[in-house]
């Protein structure tokens, strides 16, 4: 028998491969981030700022430090999307949550790291389930290893993530667990689409409360309770992020339609090529047959051939000039309204007008 010292993997595949490069050291990283669009009044401070930044740096060498893993293979998969970077607006929501209590306590980092791990292990699943081509720019991990490969390493992430979350206590597991589940019943529910008595608008909107606005609710409540902020405080910054995660979503929406190319590397339309549910096309159904005779005339071409680079930029111009694409970002600024207003009760600062502006900003952008 072959004693498994000579081998470079563990049974369990933690830890380090040995041809890993050393990881950046926090200050690197840091010297390097970015941060996204909404939270300029954080990078403006002179206590937050650097307190938001270096926490950031932390999570991001913690995330490789948690993805990496002695066997060759587990560990490509899984820093593939870590890699491809992104703009960790759930750890950052943690960590700016923190700042309502005591943010330099340690736990803080960690359920940061957490979210963001259990994202990017959605992230694997998602693209399976919408044989998406790319992600961050970059060839999705299903179509680099195929989609075997990909699911299971969505799950070994996620099983990563689990291990953190417990090491972080009951209250902590069980607010991934119930995350995890309403990730999971938001993809069912959209895979099967709604049923014959619900109205197609109310079951997308539950759909996208689900898969988006779950995670970053838990993100800004794990960030509360790991700093001892007020109890009080909790509830209200679920409601928040339960409210900015659907408007981000509805955003994307119209954005996929606007004509303009995203960052992602995903061009406009793509939702429509792919039939996926969107708002606009839901509320242009819902006009076409309340007996809109414009509407019915777009989605009689939206629901044809695509294939051609011509007919899927006739329908994004039909779609981003039809009312619904209007009506489509009044809904979605609602909901960046609402999840405002839920914030009324926490204290007057910084921290208070960081998530406002982020509300604002997930309905006031192009990409």
């Amino acid at each position: 028998m072959t004693n498994s010292a000579e081998h470079s993997w563990t049974h369990a595949g933690h830890g380090l491969p040995q041809t890993v490069e050393p990881a950046p050291n926090t200050t690197a990283i840091a010297t390097g981030l970015q941060l996204p669009a909404g939270f300029a009044a954080i990078a403006g401070d002179a206590e937050l700022g650097p307190a938001i930044t270096t926490n950031l740096a932390r999570v991001e060498k913690k995330l490789r430090e948690a993805i990496s893993n002695s066997d060759p293979l587990a560990d490509a998969t899984s820093r593939h999307l870590v890699e491809a970077g992104g703009k960790r607006i759930r750890p950052l929501l943690t960590l700016l949550c923190a700042h309502l209590g005591d943010a330099s306590r340690p736990e803080v980092v960690q359920a940061a790291v957490v979210v963001e791990l259990t994202h990017l292990a959605t992230l694997y699943h998602d693209d399976v389930m919408d044989s998406a081509p790319f992600r961050r720019g970059a060839p999705t991990a299903h179509e680099v290893w195929g989609n075997s490969v990909a699911i299971l390493t969505g799950d070994l992430i996620f099983a990563r993530a689990s291990i953190l979350v417990s090491e972080l206590g009951s209250r902590a597991l069980g607010i991934q667990a119930r995350t995890f589940e309403r990730l999971c019943l938001g993809q069912l529910h959209e895979t099967v689409g709604p049923r014959e008595d619900e109205d197609p608008v109310e079951h997308y909107l539950s759909v996208i409360a689900d898969k988006t606005g779950s995670l970053v609710a838990a993100s800004g409540q794990l960030g509360a309770i790991f700093a001892g902020a007020d109890e009080s405080y909790e509830d209200l910054l679920v409601e928040y992020g339960e409210k900015v995660g659907v408007a981000f979503q509805l955003a994307d929406d119209v954005i996929d339609v606007t004509g303009v190319k995203v960052k992602s590397g995903k061009s406009p339309g793509t939702d429509l090529r792919e039939g996926v549910p969107t708002l606009p096309v839901l509320l242009l159904r819902r006009d076409a047959a309340a007996g809109d005779a414009s509407a019915a005339a777009l989605l009689e071409l939206i629901d044809g051939d695509l294939s051609s680079d011509a007919a899927l930029a006739e329908a994004v111009a039909g779609l981003r000039e039809h009312p619904v694409t209007n009506e489509s970002w009044k809904i979605a600024r609602q909901w960046s309204a609402e999840a405002v207003a839920a914030l009324d009760p926490l204290p007057e600062g910084v921290v208070k007008s960081s998530l406002t502006n982020f509300a604002h900003a997930v309905v006031d952008r192009s990409s």
